[in-house]
Parts: structure tokens; C-alpha cells; sequence
């Protein structure tokens, strides 16, 4: 079997699969995303779960690349499940979706290891792009999205509780300067390429920084940066903004 590189490409140069886990407890919903995933080149939906227990059992055995999470589900809620699949299988990614973009259930679910969500009206191409992404290991959510929602439900030192239940150094004492500043940034909605602008430096040095930062802080992706970012008090939230 070919080796897979990180850009999700074999050894011989052919697009590797991306096996999919869908978790919804409505069947309608279930079906609606396999099949806009069917006609998609690339793409495998692997089994479909009705409620978090389900999904956390079937992704051990049919071991997919991404699973896409419903926040609300019965047996074992999504967030719940995340939280599983995260520490039991940490090389499934899990994207979460959500009916309302400013569901707080979506903040706890990032702080359970999802690497994102999305709003369940979204496109099929807008699917298959986060699911690729995803699958990379990056965050999908857009920046000031993000900023918005946890602007909303986070309220910075009153809640401390690391990712994954690790404690955050206070202050982030262990960063440079520079880290900081990127860090802040990133809060802030910038992506790489407008914070290398801000700062001028380039793409690659902001990229080098953000991988200092992400192992000092023991997160593991931009959207678990931006809440330790508000759970440290490095940023505060802005109420009705």
C-alpha cells in the first residue's frame, strides 16, 4: 500500500481516500450529506451513526479519516462523543455541525477536540472543502466567525479549563514576545497571510511561529488557540459585538 503524505496524496501521486463517519440522529440529515458526498471523486462515507454512542463505536471499527458530528444527538450527545473520539482514536479528525452558527454547544465541542463547525445548510462544496481540510489537521471555521462565537460564550479567566483538560501556563508566561503577538492576532481573526501583513514578516515565519506556539500552549489546532486565548485572559470577550 502507497504511503499517504500530509497534503492527503499517496506516494505515487494519486488523491488518497478520505473515509467519513456521518453522525446525525436524523435520518434525512444522514442521508442528505452521504449524498452529496457520493458523487464527490476522493471521498468514502464509511458508515452513518444515529446517535454519539454509535459513531464512537462504529469509527473503531471502520476507522474513518473525519467524522462529521451532530452537537445534539440522544445516548451519547456530540460533544460527548468528540471528547471520546479525540482521546481514543486521536488520528480521527471530527468536524461538528450545528443548526445555529452561535450554538454554544459548538465552543464545548471544540474544547472536546473538534477541529471545527459548520452551520448544517451549508453547500455541497463547502462540505467537501472542509472535510479535506479537516482531514489535513487544520481548523475549519472562519476566523472572525469564530472570534464572534466565542466573543458570545467565552468570558475569558472564568473559564480555565484547558483542551483536553491540560492546565494553560497563567499568562502564557513560556511564549515570546513574538508569539504572543501572533497569538493575539490569530484571536483576533486574522488568518497567516494578513498576520505576516500586520507584522511584516512572511507566511512561513508566522507559520513557524504558530507551531512554537500550538506546542507551548498543548493545543492542537488554530480554533483550541483561539479559546486558550480567552481562557487565559490574553483576550477578552466583546459582548454584543
Amino acid at each position: 500500500m502507497s504511503a499517504t503524505t500530509a497534503q492527503g496524496t499517496t506516494a505515487t501521486g494519486t488523491t488518497a481516500i478520505v473515509k467519513v463517519l456521518i453522525a446525525d440522529d436524523q435520518p434525512l440529515v444522514r442521508r442528505g450529506l452521504a449524498l452529496m458526498l457520493g458523487p464527490e471523486p476522493g471521498f468514502e462515507v464509511v458508515a452513518e451513526a444515529s446517535d454519539g454512542a454509535e459513531a464512537v463505536r462504529l469509527a473503531h471499527e471502520r476507522r474513518p479519516d473525519v467524522v462529521i458530528m451532530d452537537i445534539r444527538m440522544p445516548v451519547l450527545d456530540g460533544i460527548a462523543a468528540t471528547e471520546r473520539l479525540t482521546a481514543e482514536l486521536p488520528g480521527c479528525r471530527v468536524l461538528a455541525l450545528s443548526t445555529f452558527d452561535m450554538d454554544e454547544h459548538v465552543v464545548a465541542a471544540l474544547r472536546a477536540g473538534a477541529c471545527g463547525f459548520l452551520p448544517k445548510d451549508i453547500s455541497p462544496e463547502e462540505l467537501v472543502d472542509a472535510l479535506r481540510v479537516v482531514r489535513d489537521g487544520e481548523a475549519i471555521l472562519a476566523p472572525r466567525l469564530l472570534t464572534r462565537l466565542l466573543a458570545t460564550h467565552v468570558t475569558g479567566p472564568a473559564h480555565r479549563t484547558a483542551p483536553r483538560g491540560r492546565t494553560l501556563p497563567d499568562g502564557a508566561d513560556g511564549l515570546t514576545p513574538r508569539e504572543r503577538d501572533v497569538w493575539r492576532l490569530i484571536a483576533g481573526g486574522l488568518d497567516n497571510t494578513e498576520i505576516a501583513d500586520r507584522l511584516g514578516v512572511s507566511a512561513s515565519t508566522v507559520k513557524n511561529h504558530i507551531t512554537g506556539l500550538f506546542a507551548k500552549l498543548g493545543v492542537r489546532d488554530r480554533a483550541q488557540a483561539v479559546i486558550a486565548a480567552y481562557e487565559t485572559g490574553l483576550v477578552t470577550a466583546r459582548h454584543g459585538a
